[in-house]
């Protein structure tokens, strides 16, 4: 099982980029705008979008997006069925090093 500290890796990446909303002020406000605008309820509500990029951060391997992304599907009252589905889509997807970022995964869903 995996030993992140979720929480704790999350307030270091919010610190880190403490940095860089000043030296790249602008560039840190698109991304921000980008983020908004990208996960805006639509066509594709909230929580759906949440699960499609902790899908992607999953896939892609980054601890960080799956800290950030489970905090907010917790905020958004995913259940832990529609989590877990997700989960497996992913391991389908990704095969084994997908299936141990989902592991991570799971391990953040305990901890934040």
């Amino acid at each position: 099982m995996s030993t992140m500290d979720h929480p704790g890796l999350i307030a270091q990446i919010n610190e880190s980029l403490g940095a860089l909303r000043q030296s790249q002020a602008p560039t840190m406000a698109g991304f921000g705008q980008l983020a908004k605008a990208a996960m805006a309820p639509g066509a594709i509500d909230a929580k759906t979008k949440e699960l499609i990029a902790l899908a992607i951060g999953i896939s892609q391997h980054c601890s960080g997006c799956i800290g950030f992304h489970v905090k907010a599907l917790k905020r958004l009252q995913c259940t832990r069925e529609e989590f877990e589905e997700m989960l497996g889509v992913c391991v389908y997807m990704g095969g084994g090093p997908s299936l141990m970022y989902a592991a991570e995964a799971l391990k953040a869903w305990e901890t934040l």
